[in-house]
């Protein structure tokens, strides 16, 4: 196999377009539980298997895609796939690694948003009255690695940073962006005044201003904020979406929400593919193609015209500075959004079936995979034996 030099100025193997597209479609496929999934799977492949990419350089890109925002594991197979075949195999990768649960989900979607038997109607509302313990669930899995790479210095400080995005997430959604961005600039101006030598943020992305009525405009800027501009990890997209799509536009109601989040867990590839049925329940399949394509547009932006500066993302201490702010606000809006996800149940029913998956998930260190299913199963009993829907 011939050696060529990528953008970065490494040298890897020439890999035909045609095993990316085999390979990363299969990832896409068998891809369930996540971003450490997703990690693991390229792992094997790219490192283990194949000896494309090197550890080092693996472990590199892992790094620099968790200092950017949006979904992190989206952005590593886009990267993994750049680093192979250039912007053309990181095109056909990223396509291939996506489809596969966007098709699974926009599926799902038409047949739990429309109007399904009263069975899959419980096995939705059983499934989503558990999505407030998952919520609970992610946010402490991402504080113990948070705590451990804290100053105890900095502890009061991005304690303050949590507590703010939790009270956003659960009162203020749809400007929770705001609250994250804030926590981030503020953590920069605050080690600019400690280290007068530390280099400004250089911002990568401009805001437009949010529509103020629904339609097409509203979608692209709810599924522009959470492929842009979240931070943290998979869930604080829910926060950024719930109050939109609910409250402000009314595309879909608050059980409905609750579908399309145990929906985005329990399909394989990125959480982020949750914007697609929030699309589908605003403006049917085109409405959940556009909030994919606009979501996602922002993980290629980054690597097809950035990944040959990765290296030296890694080191910005700017950089570092601000995902120091906003990621411990991100992490209090996943907490925070239990609030409102809790507060979308119905029915007295689905409080068991809240209390249940919980017991799973915390005193039976469950997956969250199997918890979902488990109560989508708990759902389709409760709607069988008459229990209201």
């Amino acid at each position: 196999m011939s050696v060529v030099r990528d953008g970065a100025g490494h040298e890897h193997p020439r890999v035909p377009l045609a095993t990316i597209a085999r390979e990363w479609l299969r990832i896409g496929i068998v891809g369930f539980g996540g971003p450490p999934a997703h990690i693991s799977l390229l792992r094997r492949l790219c490192v283990e298997r194949r000896g494309w990419i090197s550890p080092q350089q693996f472990e590199d890109a892992i790094a620099a895609t968790n200092l950017l925002p949006g979904p992190a594991s989206t952005q590593l197979a886009i990267y993994s796939a750049w680093r192979l075949r250039g912007r053309t195999g990181a095109l056909l990768g990223g396509v291939c690694f996506i489809a596969p649960g966007l098709a699974l989900i926009l599926g799902l979607a038409a047949l739990f948003l429309g109007s399904p038997p009263d069975w899959i109607r419980g096995a939705g509302l059983g499934a989503g009255a558990a999505v407030a313990a998952v919520a609970v669930h992610a946010g402490l899995q991402l504080l113990g690695p948070l705590l451990r790479r804290t100053s105890s210095s900095a502890l009061p400080r991005l304690a303050l940073y949590a507590l703010a995005g939790g009270a956003a997430a659960a009162t203020i959604g749809p400007w929770l962006v705001l609250v994250l961005l804030g926590c981030g600039l503020i953590e920069v101006v605050w080690r600019r005044l400690r280290l007068p030598g530390l280099p400004a943020l250089n911002p990568a992305l401009v805001v437009a201003a949010a529509t103020t009525t629904g339609g097409l405009g509203a979608l692209a800027w709810v599924a522009l904020k959470v492929g842009a501009l979240s931070y943290g990890g998979g869930f604080v997209i829910v926060p950024l979406m719930q109050a939109d799509a609910v409250h402000r536009y009314h595309w879909m109601t608050g059980s409905e929400f609750l579908n399309a989040v145990a929906l985005g867990q329990v399909t394989p590839g990125p959480v982020l593919h949750t914007v697609a049925v929030v699309g589908y329940a605003a403006a049917g399949v085109g409405g959940g193609l556009l909030a994919a394509l606009i979501a996602f547009a922002p993980s290629f932006s980054f690597v097809l015209l950035g990944a040959d500066r990765f290296d030296r993302l890694l080191v910005n201490v700017g950089v570092r500075s601000f995902l120091d702010g906003a990621g411990p606000a991100a992490l209090g809006a996943i907490l925070g959004s239990a609030i409102p996800l809790g507060l979308a149940i119905d029915h007295a029913w689905q409080v068991g079936v809240l209390a249940g998956a919980a017991v799973l998930l915390f005193a039976g260190r469950i997956g969250v995979l199997f918890t979902l299913l488990a109560a989508g199963v708990a759902g389709t009993v409760a709607a069988l034996a008459g229990a209201p829907l």
